[in-house]
């Protein structure tokens, strides 16, 4: 249901930026850069075989306190340490896509440590994100959750610059 609703409200932004564009002469270069970074998401997406999340949703589910994991891949020291979403956990990935794991690429952590931060329930709604859309650190964490046998992962592509663009409250270790 997310995942299509992701793909209509995807083709109605593009839509709507296309038609901003039309109105305006110099938006014309910009628009091809949107729309290769909505194809790049739409693709990674269908790809992975995971669904995707709103900064909105990811706020209502927390809100409500729905069980989940939530995993920030971006590095501790240089991001997570700073600013997270709150109750996330830290996972680093690689940002080129990862197709077979190499601990070298994840901080020094094997697929067990990350099985071991998902836990045990295959079907626990898993959050995977990152810094921003174009950030496919987020990709290489959903796409291993589904490798490694979760059922219920979804991608929030906004990641933390999203999160602080809705001015919700971020965490820290700082």
């Amino acid at each position: 249901m997310i995942k299509k609703n992701f793909l209509l409200a995807l083709t109605a932004l593009l839509a709507l930026s296309f038609l901003g564009g039309c109105l305006g002469t110099d938006k014309f270069k910009a628009e091809v850069e949107k729309e290769k970074g909505a194809i790049k998401l739409v693709r990674e997406v269908q790809k992975g075989d995971y669904d995707v999340i709103d900064t909105a949703e990811l706020k209502a589910l927390i809100d409500k306190g729905t069980d989940m994991v939530i995993v920030d891949t971006m590095p501790y020291e240089a991001s997570y340490k700073k600013n997270h979403v709150p109750g996330a956990v830290a996972f680093e990935f690689p940002i080129p896509d990862m197709d077979e794991w190499d601990n070298s690429k994840t901080a020094g952590k094997s697929q067990d440590d990350y099985v071991a931060l998902l836990g045990p329930d295959k079907d626990k709604l898993i959050v995977v994100y990152c810094g921003f859309v174009k950030c496919t650190r987020s990709h290489n964490g959903a796409v291993w959750a589904k490798k490694l046998g979760y059922n219920n992962v979804v991608r929030y592509p906004g990641g933390i610059f999203a999160w602080k663009g809705a001015d919700y409250p971020v965490g820290s270790e700082d």
